[in-house]
């Protein structure tokens, strides 16, 4: 098992076909404890007991750094360590530049970028203490190729922003044997894209992929699963493109 014995924190993981559902299933079944962490708390715990009884589901608003650090402490009381950290919660809207109020830009910053800063300074203490720890950020093909198709400039703008303080953090955080990587998926078929897109939109999208189809959540986990595990010991600074070949670089 990849993560035997280990502790994995995933934010925004609540959500049954999300991303972060889907990371949360793949460590666990890989022998990692999970702490799901999610803004609906209820939704956290449900998630979490899906999972089995070993592991948790807590409330946590990643923009309020006191709610990262409470719900940090949490899983370090109850499992005494951190040894990955996918910072998963985000939102997006679909918006041309033009359109994009202060509130928006506001709102999408902060969830997208800040609480990436917030909830990994909320780990990385402990982290020092064991010499060791994984932080994986997503971001964005969106942020690669300016724009994507349901997020705006700001989303772009803040996953281009999770790019470079997780490049930041890497070199910050090398010498304590804490790595930190991103992974940039490209049109993932979750609730996310659920309606916004016809089937002809979306037949359309995947013709233009080499691979020649949309995204899976699954795709996604399993780059977040071998950026947590030792598989991955000797990466840091980098970036996971799992776009099927939608942007090639």
């Amino acid at each position: 098992m990849l993560m035997k014995g280990q502790t994995a924190i995933i934010s925004g993981a609540a959500g049954a076909n999300g991303i972060g559902f889907a990371t949360a299933k793949a460590m666990a079944a890989q022998g990692a404890r999970v702490a799901i962490l999610d803004i609906n708390g209820e939704a956290a715990k449900n998630a979490a007991a899906e999972l089995g009884p070993d592991h948790l589901g807590l409330v946590c608003d990643v923009t309020n750094r006191q709610s990262c650090e409470d719900a940090v402490q949490t899983v370090i009381n109850a499992f005494g360590r951190i040894d990955a950290l996918v910072n998963n919660a985000g939102v997006t809207q679909p918006v041309k530049v033009w359109e994009i109020t202060e509130a928006d830009w506001n709102r999408i910053q902060d969830v997208n970028l800040k609480g990436v800063l917030f909830l990994s300074q909320a780990v990385i203490p402990q982290m020092k203490v064991q010499k060791s720890g994984s932080i994986a950020c997503m971001s964005s093909v969106s942020a690669q190729r300016g724009g994507g198709i349901l997020g705006g400039a700001h989303y772009s703008a803040a996953k281009a922003g999770v790019l470079g303080l997780a490049r930041a953090m890497a070199r910050d955080l090398g010498p304590d044997n804490i790595r930190v990587n991103c992974v940039a998926p490209g049109l993932i078929q979750t609730d996310i894209i659920a309606g916004k897109l016809t089937e002809e939109r979306k037949a359309a999208i995947a013709a233009e992929i080499p691979l020649g189809r949309l995204g899976r959540a699954q795709d996604v986990a399993n780059a977040f699963l071998f950026l947590a595990s030792d598989l991955s010991s000797y990466l840091t600074g980098t970036t996971i493109d799992v776009n099927g070949g939608l942007l090639i670089h």
